[in-house]
C-alpha cells in the first residue's frame, strides 16, 4: 500500500477550449493542471479543444498536466481523442469521467498503454463499485468524486449528505493501495472561508489535497492539507522515539505508539517537506 502522500495536492481545472486560461493555469503555482474536455467545453467547440490541448501537450510542460476526457463511453470521438493524446510528451495522465465498472478503465487502457488514470465516480452505482474501479487495473493510480454529478443523482441537497459516499471512496482507494483521494471542487471561487472550512472537513475523512477552479482557491486548500507546526513538532517526536527503540514504545508523556502511528507520523513528515 501506498505509504506517503505521492498524488498532487493542489489541482487546477482549466477549460480546453481557453489555451490562454490553460496558460495561465501553468503558472499558478497549482501541482497539476486537469486540462477538461468534458463539462467545461461546449459540445460544439470539443474539436477545437482537442486540437488546442494536443498542440499544448506535443511538448513537456512545467507541471504535470492531466487531461479530461470528453467522455467515458466508447464512442468515436472518444476514441479518436484518447488515441490522439496518449502518446504526447506534455501528458501526464488521463481523467476518466463518468466510470461505472471496470470495463471502462480497459477500454481506456489498452487505447492508451502505460497512461496512468484517474477515475472519476459520478454516479451511485459507481460509488458501489468503488474498490472494483480502483483494482480493476495496474494503470489507475487514483479515484475521485464527481460531486455535482453524484449530488444530483442522489437528490442530497445537504451536503453532508455526501459524507458516506466520499468515507467509502477513501476507504476504496486506500484498500486498493491507493493515495488518498483529492476532495472534488468548491464550486464558489468567492468563497473561501467556506473552502477553508470545507477543506478541514475533507482532511477529517482522510482526503488528500483538492481541486480548484480558480487560482485564488490554491492556497486555501494548500494550507488546509499542509501540516501545521503543532503536526509536525508531534510527528518529529513519534518518528525520533522510533528511531531509538523496537516494537511498541510509550512517549514521555504516557502516548502508546506502534508501528501504525509511527507510519502515519513519517507521511505527515513527507507532507510537510512538499511545503
Amino acid at each position: 500500500m501506498t505509504s506517503g502522500p505521492s498524488a498532487p495536492l493542489t489541482l487546477l481545472y482549466a477549460p480546453g477550449d481557453r489555451p490562454e486560461v490553460v496558460a495561465k493555469a501553468l503558472r499558478s503555482g497549482a501541482d497539476a493542471v486537469i486540462v477538461d474536455l468534458e463539462d467545461a467545453v461546449a459540445p460544439e467547440r470539443k474539436a477545437y479543444a482537442l486540437d488546442a490541448t494536443v498542440d499544448l501537450l506535443s511538448s513537456p510542460q512545467p507541471v504535470p498536466v492531466h487531461v479530461r476526457l470528453p467522455g467515458a463511453h466508447d464512442t468515436a470521438h472518444d476514441n479518436a481523442a484518447i488515441a490522439s493524446l496518449a502518446p504526447l510528451p506534455g501528458l501526464a495522465a488521463l481523467r476518466v469521467p463518468k466510470v461505472t465498472h471496470g470495463t471502462d478503465i480497459h477500454r481506456i487502457a489498452a487505447l492508451a498503454p502505460g497512461v496512468p488514470l484517474y477515475a472519476l465516480l459520478e454516479s451511485a452505482l459507481a460509488i458501489e463499485r468503488a474498490h472494483a474501479v480502483a483494482t480493476a487495473h495496474p494503470a489507475v493510480r487514483g479515484i475521485a468524486i464527481g460531486e455535482t454529478d453524484l449530488r444530483a443523482d442522489l437528490g442530497v441537497r445537504d451536503d453532508h449528505g455526501l459524507d458516506w459516499s466520499r468515507s467509502r471512496v477513501v476507504v476504496a482507494a486506500r484498500a486498493a493501495g491507493l493515495p488518498p483521494p483529492a476532495q472534488s471542487i468548491h464550486p464558489d471561487i468567492r468563497d473561501l472561508d467556506g473552502l477553508a472550512v470545507s477543506c478541514a472537513h475533507g482532511r477529517a475523512l482522510g482526503f488528500l489535497g483538492r481541486a480548484a477552479i480558480h487560482p485564488r482557491q490554491l492556497p486555501v486548500i494548500e494550507r488546509a492539507y499542509l501540516p501545521t507546526s503543532t503536526e509536525i513538532a508531534a510527528a518529529e517526536e513519534i518518528v525520533e522515539a522510533a528511531a531509538t527503540g523496537t516494537g511498541a514504545l510509550a512517549l514521555p508523556d504516557g502516548r502508546f505508539v506502534d508501528a501504525a502511528i509511527v507510519a502515519a507520523a513519517r507521511r505527515t513528515l513527507s507532507l510537510a517537506r512538499r511545503g
